[in-house]
Order: C-alpha cells, then structure tokens, then sequence
C-alpha cells in the first residue's frame, strides 16, 4: 500500500526482455534504496514491484506481463526518469490517499495549461474507469495522488502545484505521453457491494 506522494525521481538503468511474457526493470534511486531489502514494494511510476536486489543504490525487479499490458512500462528505456515510492508502514502519514499500486489502465497527456505558479493537466480517461472518477475526489496518475478538478466521459483535468512539477516526472510529460492511472479502491468496493445488493 502507499499514499501517492511521491519520495524521489528515479532513473532507468535498464528494462530487459527476460523472455515470453516478463521482463526485469532496473531503477536507481537513493531515497528508495537505502533500506530495501529483497520482497519490499517500491511504486514505480504508479506500478507496485517487488524488489529481487539491492546494489550500490539500483534496484531490480521482475515485471510481468499483466504489468506490461496495463501500464505504460513497456515504454521505458535507461534514462527514462520514474516517480518512486516505498510502500507506506502501519503509523506512517497519510498525505495523499490510499494508493494499491494496481494500475487500472494508460491515459495520455491531452493538454497543458500553464498559469503564474502552476499548471493544469488534461488526461484522456478510459470508458471503463470513467465511473469511478468524479469531481474532488482522488485519483493516482503515475503514482501521484492528485484531486481530480474536472471530469467528463473521457477525460478530467488536475491541477499541479510548482513543487509536483518539479519534484515528479509530471512535470516533463508532453502531450500524448502515456500515464498510468489508478481510480479510488474504494469507489470499486462500493459499486460492487452495491451491484450484490441490487441483484
């Protein structure tokens, strides 16, 4: 489980096809690094992965296909820049919100609107996660928790903050640029028990 908030910009040190349906990602980052250990979580760029080992700073984790299909991984080459967060511990702050690192479906990039101190990203909304978005509530783009400022069929619009620009890979994402999106859990728990109720 974690909260969204981003703790650093990672790098890509390599994404190699380990063959069939898998591959292995190998991310740098300081802040994630320094107390992994073999089977913690990290969220990279939204997609909760498993750390298989450690060194001098690089983690590595094996990505299945299920992965690959629903998230814009595949797309990765070294260098690629990610936002990287470890999985939240029982205690810790909340400060965005509750964040599986399951990753729904890929938006893209549809517009940027710049202002003095921030900006306001458009993202195209798949049809079947469209149910689950709704004004003010929260939704996960690239493993940041956002406010979602806007919605409509197939899009919804946020607004990002000078530090969120900066600090996550959101900043650089041009128009058409993937992203991986994660809905509210708990909006699909209540449609469930509630489609159960009414059947």
């Amino acid at each position: 489980m974690f909260t969204g908030i981003v703790e650093e910009l990672g790098e890509v040190v390599y994404l190699t096809d380990a063959g069939g349906d898998s591959a292995v990602i190998a991310v740098r980052g300081p802040v994630v690094t320094s107390d992994a250990r073999h089977g913690d979580s990290i969220s990279v760029n939204g997609v909760c992965l498993t750390v298989i080992d450690n060194v001098d700073g690089v983690f590595t984790a094996d990505v299945m296909g299920e992965s690959l299909r629903r998230s814009s991984l595949g797309v990765l080459t070294a260098g690629s820049q990610v936002n990287l967060e470890r999985a939240a511990t029982v205690g810790s702050r909340l400060g965005g919100h509750l964040v599986q690192g399951h990753v729904d479906g890929v938006g893209r990039v549809v517009a940027r609107e710049p202002a003095d101190e921030w900006e306001v990203l458009r993202f195209s909304l798949p049809s079947e996660l469209s149910r689950y978005v709704v004004e003010k509530g929260s939704i996960t783009v690239d493993g940041v928790s956002l406010t979602v400022m806007a919605v409509t069929a197939d899009t919804f619009d946020v607004g990002l903050i000078p530090t969120t620009l900066k600090l996550t890979v959101l900043g650089a994402k041009s128009v058409g640029d993937p992203v991986n999106l994660e809905v509210d859990i708990i909006a699909k728990y209540v449609e469930k028990m509630l489609g159960e109720r009414l059947s």
